[in-house]
């Protein structure tokens, strides 16, 4: 290679990373969450931000309503427009609550990435880019379809966030998928440990018949596996959850927990920044919106699920 080559070469590297640098430069993205301080299945979403900004060069921050009021949250969506970011990742929980902040922010010129809650619809509805996360109702349908191929005709689900449209999205569609009326087989668990526990072990006990329980996640999950200990049901009845967790790994491990439905949080994170970012600099943006999930973890396939759980799996 001549003196000539190796100098252009050079220079075109240079520039680019001139380029790259520039370009980072003042970008900031604001995600904005429905989930209270308690819930730490959200930490996963705070380390997939943390890794995209820093491999992307660019700001990243993580705002939510401490309590998981969703009316904060509107404030914080509004907040958060205010001061200027290149754009927003939000969750959806509530249209009805939070489509208005979210339309304020794209007719103010913000770009906006939906993720986790909400549908593609809805994205598209609200003027968002796109929308990244698991279709809820057809996650539960599929694992309503599994549990019947395994003879489940009964269950108990444990909502323990049901002002949100999304979380009785799963428990519809595990009934659908079962072929039964949901009816009363939706408690509203809450969000305190010990009451959930409680909620399950009475639900349990006026209805001993039934088959299997569904849990939406590690704040109703580790409370019904306590339950189930408790009232000697553990590892006898049927349990499916959704979302992953230090404990649902232990239950799927012994056998607790059938199975749990991964919706790969940190994808739902870590994408929307690359995507916008790429899309600010390049002007390149996926033509469909992206699936994280849903995919089901048994104890076949724990290894490095059991090593990142409730970090980046």
């Amino acid at each position: 290679m001549n003196k000539f080559v190796k100098g252009a070469l050079a220079a075109s590297a240079l520039a680019l990373i001139t380029a790259t640098g520039a370009a980072a430069e003042g970008e900031k993205y604001i995600l904005v969450s429905h989930a209270p301080d308690s819930d730490s299945w959200w930490n996963t979403i705070k380390n997939g931000i943390a890794l995209a900004g820093e491999q992307m060069n660019v700001e990243v921050e993580y705002r939510n309503p401490p309590t998981g009021d969703l009316a904060d949250m509107a404030r914080i969506i509004d907040q958060a427009a205010a001061s200027g970011p290149h754009g927003i990742i939000t969750t959806l929980a509530d249209p009805d609550i939070l489509e208005g902040p979210i339309k304020a922010a794209v007719d103010s010129g913000i770009d906006v990435i939906i993720m986790n809650t909400g549908t593609p619809e809805k994205a598209r509805e609200v003027g968002a880019l796109m929308y990244v996360g698991q279709p809820e109702y057809d996650a539960g349908l599929a694992a309503g379809q599994r549990a019947k191929a395994d003879g489940i005709g009964s269950f108990l689900c444990v909502n323990h966030y049901i002002v949100q449209p999304s979380s009785q999205e799963r428990c519809q569609g595990f009934a659908d998928g079962l072929g039964v009326e949901l009816g009363e087989q939706m408690i509203d668990a809450g969000q305190d440990p010990a009451e959930i526990k409680n909620r399950v072990l009475a639900y349990l006990s006026a209805n001993p018949d039934t088959d299997a329980v569904l849990t939406l996640g590690p704040t109703s999950a580790d409370p019904t596996i306590l339950a189930l200990q408790e009232n000697g049901m553990a590892g006898d009845i049927y349990f499916g959850t959704f979302d992953l967790g230090g404990e649902i790994v232990k239950g799927i491990k012994d056998g607790t927990i059938q199975w749990g439905i991964d919706q790969q949080p940190f994808l739902q994170a870590y994408l929307p920044v690359v995507v916008m970012t790429n899309y600010h600099r390049y002007g390149v943006l996926p033509g469909n919106n992206i699936n994280s999930g849903p995919g089901f973890v048994t104890a076949d396939g724990l290894t490095k699920i059991e090593e990142f759980a409730g970090e980046y799996r």
